[in-house]
């Protein structure tokens, strides 16, 4: 069986304000529901990159706050239960990790905002994280990593997005 390890509640002000943030704007010549349908697809995330390996919604749509939804990195090394607190349909949502099946993170949270501009759309998609401080040594040398990493999600959703034309 496995066991999770609960992880404190997050809120806006910890998405502006973690030491460790990352976020990454990019635009996509398509209109924001196309984008928002990238985001909330059965598929989405595993269809954004190689590393996220699973993505299983478990609660029922349509979708919105209290949404939850069980993320897998890494061929099952790392997973993590989320809880969306925001729903904005078409344009953001916001989620806190509530566990995670291995020990070492505080608290964890994400943000994707899109806004429909000329051209299409503008999505900044945001991740806060706040280890345990026996981690926030390594976070803090993979830093460069870690932002590399996040801003592949990222270019992944827009290749998803316009269907890989981007």
């Amino acid at each position: 069986m496995t066991r999770w390890y609960p992880l404190a509640e997050s809120d806006d002000d910890f998405l502006r304000s973690a030491r460790f943030r990352f976020a990454h704007t990019v635009e996509v010549p398509v209109p924001p529901g196309q984008v928002w349908e990238a985001f909330t697809a059965d598929d989405a995330l595993v269809s954004f990159s190689r590393a996220i390996t699973g993505a299983e919604w478990t609660s029922p749509r349509p979708f919105g706050v209290g949404t939850t939804r069980t993320v897998t990195v890494g061929r099952g090394a790392a997973s993590l239960r989320e809880r969306f607190y925001r729903w904005d349909e078409g344009s953001r949502m916001t989620f806190g990790v509530e566990a995670a099946n291995r020990p070492g993170l505080r608290r964890f949270a994400e943000d994707v905002a899109l806004e429909p501009i000329a051209s299409g759309t503008r999505f900044t998609w945001t991740f806060a994280v706040e280890p345990a401080g026996w981690l926030a040594p390594v976070l803090a040398l993979s830093r460069p990593l870690l932002r590399k990493v996040t801003r592949s999600w990222a270019d992944g959703a827009a290749r998803r997005a316009t269907g890989g034309a981007r």
